[in-house]
């Protein structure tokens, strides 16, 4: 044992210079004290000092260099053995969410939006040494390029071949791509992990923020600048395209980092703007986890050096047990577990880009409250979220053009005023006689109700013209039907055919002659020389096509866009008609 003694960290004793130091301060306090006791008599040092409490003082102060000496031997790791160490694996998931709408073609970054973001995820991946990955990506729907797995390297080989041009779904839509992820993490069986979102511009904070949840952080990477840039829609040449707007200007996609800030704060994760260096996802993905330690075994072990540090720390308790009975660890304790609230603040605004009142209104302000003023300031969705009566959450709701959500919201209310909101909301669905049935409810219990007789006579006109319209389609449809049905005269000449067709075929037949059976038996070699030799050509087409497919290069690009197009095809067919292609399809 003396042979295999050694320390694990013996750059701890280094902390015994500040201990030293302390130690020599308190010796020269004690020679003071014994140059008075020198100086003065001994019949008149008790009238004078104190000369229990000055001993007491030195037991205390050696009582405490002795702890502090101690304690930096266990921190250094004293050992003389070796014990097998099963070896563990760091239980941390991350799935990226890949923007592939048009907006990611945009070159105000170079070469475009997209390359910097595949370039950022290879960078991830590379920095990554354990845990398991997978990769969404989405625009008007969303697709699971690699589940959750520790090969890195199947991911990366499968990244080149993303772009927005090989989504089925134009548009910008981030919760189909949050459900996609919660159904990984599911499969995975993993109760936590974190999401992070590389795209340039949410247009609905909810469609990210309904989904957030302490055990899944979403962290946000933004892509492109401020002055932002037009969005090409063929490679670099001489006549270029770009996307126009229905008015034939020219659309530039911008960067809100302040809005991407705002829904990363409410997700509990954090947001940072695309960097050369690590700092952005270093930053993006230093979010806390409810089991941060978490890991799992695998089926390795090695030696290690068993640590017998703690056995000084038996030792301790005494002296802690007596820091205890004197309030000094408890106010040390305090000192040291209560930072100013400038400092958290501060802190608070530098890792998610907030203001420093944010927290502040969050000490002092309910989040009804805060909810109340999101709604007055102009900000529905931030207040739908932070609302928690269900009717207050209907109206942030229905401000925020979700009619469909506030409707349910405003079914749970019986009153007239519930009734009166639901008539609104059915309107804006465009179920206008749903909508006068409700409005006629409102008029009898409240027949003054101004409000409720405006919009019921607003929705009556709609509904007129709404009929109209559907008359209108009805008669061109019919008008179609009538000139695709063939003339009379044409019907009778088609009669008239079949009639002598039948005659023809009611006649009685001869029996044929030799000459008739020779041609017959001649006509039935021909056709037999040319069924083989249509087989012999078949054949030889065949293995034609085997042999050029043998030549098609292993491109994934192919593969992923045939792979999105049938999941979006088998979602229509399943009746799933939510994540459908909106007005906005960059």
């Amino acid at each position: 044992m003396i042979e295999t003694f050694h320390f694990i960290r013996p750059q701890w004793f280094f902390a015994l210079v500040p201990i030293l130091v302390l130690a020599w301060f308190w010796f020269r306090r004690t020679r003071s004290g014994s140059a008075w006791q020198s100086a003065i008599s001994k019949e008149l040092l008790p009238v004078l000092l104190d000369i229990e409490e000055t001993r007491s003082g030195q037991w205390l102060r050696g009582l405490i260099l002795s702890a502090l000496t101690l304690a930096v031997v266990g921190l250094a790791g004293p050992t003389w053995e070796k014990l097998p160490q099963n070896v563990e694996q760091k239980n941390d998931a991350l799935i990226v969410l890949l923007d592939l709408s048009l907006s990611m073609w945009a070159e105000d970054l170079k070469p475009s939006r997209i390359v910097r973001a595949r370039q950022k995820i290879t960078d991830i991946l590379r920095a990554r040494k354990e845990g398991m990955t997978a990769l969404v990506a989405y625009a008007g729907d969303a697709h699971a390029v690699v589940p959750l797995t520790d090969d890195a390297a199947t991911i990366e080989n499968l990244l080149g071949a993303l772009d927005p041009g090989m989504m089925p779904v134009l548009g910008s839509n981030p919760n189909h791509g949050l459900e996609i992820a919660k159904e990984l993490f599911s499969n995975a069986n993993m109760s936590e992990g974190r999401i992070l979102m590389i795209t340039d511009g949410i247009d609905r904070v909810s469609s990210v923020s309904s989904h957030r949840n302490r055990a899944f952080p979403i962290s946000i990477i933004g892509i492109g600048t401020y002055e932002g840039g037009a969005i090409p829609l063929e490679p670099a040449n001489e006549s270029r395209r770009y996307l126009l707007s229905q008015e034939g200007n020219q659309i530039i996609a911008l960067l809100d980092e302040r809005r991407l800030a705002e829904v990363a704060n409410l997700s509990y994760g954090k947001y940072s703007k695309l960097s050369l260096s690590d700092d952005d996802f270093t930053l993006a993905l230093s979010t806390p986890l409810p089991t941060e330690d978490a890991s799992i075994e695998v089926e390795r072990e090695f030696d290690t050096w068993f640590d017998q540090g703690h056995w000084l720390a038996v030792l301790l308790l005494p002296l802690c047990l007596l820091g205890f009975r004197r309030g000094a660890l408890v106010m040390l304790a305090c000192a040291f577990a209560t930072p100013s609230l400038d400092a958290v603040a501060a802190t608070d605004s530098a890792a998610n880009q907030i203001t420093p009142g944010t927290l502040w209104e969050k000490l002092w302000w309910r989040d009804d409250q805060r909810a109340h003023q999101a709604l007055t300031a102009g900000e529905p969705e931030k207040a739908a979220i932070l609302f928690q009566d269900p009717q207050w959450r209907a109206v942030a709701r229905y401000r925020t053009g979700d009619w469909g959500d506030a409707l349910r919201g405003f079914g749970q209310d019986r009153s007239n005023t519930g009734t009166y909101n639901s008539a609104n909301a059915q309107a804006r669905l465009g179920n206008y006689q749903r909508a006068l049935d409700l409005y006629t409810k409102v008029l009898t219990e409240d027949p003054a109700h101004e409000d409720a007789t405006f919009n019921k006579a607003l929705v009556e006109r709609l509904l007129q013209q709404q009929q109209q319209q559907q008359e209108e389609a009805k008669q061109e449809g019919s008008e179609n039907q009538q000139d695709q049905r063939p003339n009379d005269s044409e019907q009778s000449q088609s009669n008239d055919q079949q009639q002598q067709s039948d005659q023809q075929s009611d006649e009685p037949t001869s029996e044929p002659n030799d000459e008739q059976r020779q041609s017959e038996q001649e006509a039935e070699g021909e056709n037999q020389d040319q069924q083989r030799q249509e087989m012999v050509n078949r054949d030889e087409k065949r293995e034609a096509l085997e042999q050029w497919l043998r030549r098609v290069p292993d491109e994934p690009g192919g593969l992923l866009r045939r792979k999105f197009q049938h999941e979006t095809k088998q979602r229509l067919r399943d009746g799933n008609y939510e994540h459908r292609q909106g007005e906005k399809v960059w």
